[in-house]
């Protein structure tokens, strides 16, 4: 997409790296942010389809975490002290452990590895190295679990992983759900891989998955994908790493995305949303008998950012109960049914509905669709983000506390957008040009069915 250039925009243009890159789609300066709104410089309302790439589930400027931060600056209580401990921090455990842990019969030590959630993604895979002694990580196609060397490692775009300038090792491939086509159990063909002591793949260190593939297109493993790989995680002593980092914190309508599958993970990323604010704040989750550090063997300046974990700690009353995560469930099968009828009525679009709660997409067909979509919806008054290996999917994830009436009107934004002339005129252009699917070979279905 060709940035448009103005007098507010010009300054990014000319002083910031090339490497930015949401600026570029969403073309204006925004000054304001409320709940599932933001306003920019000329005073012109959004609604928030985006939410912080996943950062901002409580909605921008939550008022209650608000009052809690703006009380604890005022109180001049610590904001930097690496992992030293301080009231903030004692207060966030406890409740996450009450809130949280307890009532899901979970037990795990809480390490905090740095502020983002690529820094747990290479905790976890550090760790996982150091208890098993072995090197391989067995990661899926589309993956994405990071930008450092570590997480790029097992991230799966060549885009991305062409960033890192050298050779990105350790690491194999194996396709996700669905992956080879709808008939192909690809837990099977895994599970082919380790048992064959030609096969060439070794018994790895760690298995790390995203139950929902959110920058990879909205893939998502079915329950019984997901029991698969943990069986074979079990059987042959692997670390099973869930990286719920885009995911988590009620993304899908539970608290952790994995939780419907009923399986029990042994190291879990969080990131993203667990500081409920928009703050920098990263988490992994480890199974105590596998807590085999030693003191400061993984560490960073900013793993204990207090203003984080203030907010944090508030940010877990909307899990007290069931009611939060059933209001979004109910979203998002609201979404579903949208996106359903979407589809449906505009065939040309060639889509598909993906995803659960309230992260969702519709992958379309034709080759720069999703972009062009979006791109009306901005000038709508929508904002919208694509992904998927060829940025075919319009991805629907607006923040967790958005109201039905706000979610409606995001939506007739978004329906508007796929009726605008200008679309029809760009699908027919390109229709003919096809995004390519994955089809399983003959002899793969076969042999996996």
């Amino acid at each position: 997409m060709q940035t448009i250039l103005t007098e507010q925009t010009r300054v990014f243009e000319e002083l910031e790296s090339e490497v930015r890159s949401y600026c570029r789609s969403f073309p204006t300066v925004f000054t304001r942010a409320k709940g599932y709104k933001l306003w920019d410089i000329k005073g012109k309302e959004y609604i928030d389809f985006f939410a912080g790439a996943g950062a901002l589930n409580y909605g921008h400027n939550n008022s209650r975490l608000q009052e809690k931060l703006v009380d604890y600056i005022t109180d001049d209580g610590v904001t930097h002290s690496l992992d030293m401990a301080t009231r903030a921090k004692q207060e966030f455990l406890e409740r996450f452990d009450e809130i949280i842990l307890k009532p899901r019969g979970m037990k795990y030590k809480i390490m905090f590895p740095g502020p983002t959630g690529t820094n747990s993604v290479e905790s976890a895979l550090k760790l996982a190295r150091k208890v098993t002694k072995r090197d391989t990580i067995i990661s899926f196609t589309n993956a994405f679990h990071g930008m450092t060397m570590g997480a790029l490692s097992v991230t799966g775009n060549s885009s991305k992983r062409q960033g890192a300038g050298v050779s990105l090792n350790n690491t194999v491939f194996m396709p996700y759900d669905k992956f080879l086509g709808d008939d192909v159990n690809t837990v099977k063909y895994l599970e082919y891989f380790l048992e064959d002591s030609s096969s060439g793949v070794a018994l790895p260190a760690a298995i790390i998955l995203e139950t929902v593939q959110g920058e990879g297109g909205i893939n998502t493993a079915s329950f019984k994908w997901l029991k698969g790989i943990e069986e074979i995680c079990r059987r042959n002593n692997i670390v099973l790493i869930v990286d719920d980092i885009q995911v988590g914190c009620g993304r899908t309508g539970s608290f952790f995305s994995f939780e419907p599958a009923g399986i029990k993970p042994d190291i879990i990323c969080l990131s993203k949303s667990i500081s409920g604010y928009g703050l920098p704040m990263a988490l992994t989750l480890i199974k105590p008998e596998l807590d085999i550090w030693s003191p400061g063997e993984h560490n960073g300046t900013f793993r204990g950012n207090n203003l984080a974990f203030v907010t944090a700690a508030e940010a877990l009353s909307y899990w007290e109960d069931d009611s939060f995560a059933s209001e979004t469930k109910k979203k998002g099968e609201n979404i579903h049914a949208f996106l359903s009828k979407i589809v449906k009525e505009h065939p040309e679009i060639e889509g598909e509905v993906r995803g659960r709660g309230l992260m969702q997409g519709m992958a379309c067909g034709v080759p720069g669709l999703a972009d062009e979509i979006c791109a009306v919806a901005f000038e709508k008054g929508l904002i919208m983000e694509t992904s998927g290996s060829e940025s075919e999917v319009c991805k629907v994830m607006p923040p967790l506390i958005i109201d039905d009436s706000g979610l409606d009107q995001g939506l007739d934004i978004l329906e508007e957008s796929i009726k605008d002339t200008r679309i029809k005129t760009y699908i027919k252009k390109n229709s003919k040009k096809k995004i390519k699917k994955t089809a399983a070979p003959f002899m793969v279905v076969a042999k996996f069915k």
